[in-house]
């Protein structure tokens, strides 16, 4: 007579329950991984676009210099009502122009960053005005167009305020801008290892206990020592779930078949000790 207490549940039906829970920490996994590598992707791929953008407007910004080389080099001739702005200095504004219009493409500032584009290309056009009226005005309209591309910024205090000087300088706080929001998407919604810890290291944990708790039973029950198979489970579980929580998470052709691999691992690691006894079924 056992005095009324519950029967304890058989250790063989303990282990089933066990590899139930680690087959469903590693489809828990597989779907996690899913879900936030789809989100991923469509963040990191927007970065690279940011990436290009931010060269972009880094060249314009060394096409506006040569534009500024040119003006310089008309300047010094003082003959610029006869050959006016130069081949080089229409050269180079057009390749700014240009591009402007390509980094339009990666911005990642939203709204802000596209008024401040309009606003660069804006200037632009200001300033090649001011270089083709500088063939009537002489060298006094030369200079105003040499000031449109390399003024420099205004300061509130001791603070620049962004966008007050010449086109060069306004490049310039274009592109720290467009990198900020570029620093942003790294870190935020599903590249944001502060999110993804928890999401992920909850499942593995949860599998390390369960794989805890079968090394447990195969010890103390069947005298046997958990085998390799289970032993290779876990960390490779473990693999995807750590590479998760950085900024690059492995691709799908490397993270599914991995978890695959981990599930049947799992499953044929409980095998031989289930099969040691036959329940018939209800």
């Amino acid at each position: 007579m056992n005095g009324g207490l519950p029967r304890r549940p058989h250790p063989v039906m303990v282990l089933r329950w066990l590899r139930a829970g680690v087959l469903g920490m590693v489809a828990v996994t597989a779907l996690l991984y899913l879900v936030v590598a789809n989100g991923a992707g469509e963040q990191i791929a927007a970065a690279h676009r940011t990436g290009t953008a931010i060269r972009h407007i880094e060249d314009a910004r060394e096409q506006a210099g040569k534009a500024g080389t040119a003006l310089d080099a008309v300047s010094r001739t003082g003959a610029i009502d006869l050959i006016g702005t130069s081949g080089d200095f229409a050269n180079a504004t057009a390749r700014v122009s240009s591009l402007l219009t390509s980094a339009t493409e990666g911005n990642a500032a939203g709204d802000r960053g596209l008024s401040h584009i309009q606003f660069v290309q804006g200037q632009l056009a200001t300033c090649v005005q001011m270089a083709n009226t500088a063939v009537l005005d002489g060298k006094p309209g030369l200079e105003r167009a040499r000031d449109a591309l390399d003024d420099t910024r205004e300061y509130d205090g001791k603070d620049p305020v962004p966008f007050t000087g010449g086109l060069r300088q306004s490049l310039s706080d274009l592109r720290d801008l467009e990198v900020e929001a570029r620093d942003r998407r790294h870190h935020s919604g599903w590249r944001d290892p502060g999110l993804l810890r928890p999401l992920f290291i909850g499942p593995l944990a949860v599998m390390l206990l369960l794989v805890c708790a079968t090394g447990y039973i195969f010890v103390h029950r069947f005298r046997r020592y958990p085998g390799p198979a289970l032993v290779v489970a876990t960390p490779a579980t473990a693999s995807i779930s750590v590479a998760m929580c950085t900024i690059n998470p492995p691709p799908v052709a490397i993270a599914l078949p991995v978890l695959a691999a981990a599930g049947a691992l799992a499953y044929l690691a409980y095998r031989p000790r289930l099969a040691e006894y036959r329940f018939p079924r209800p």
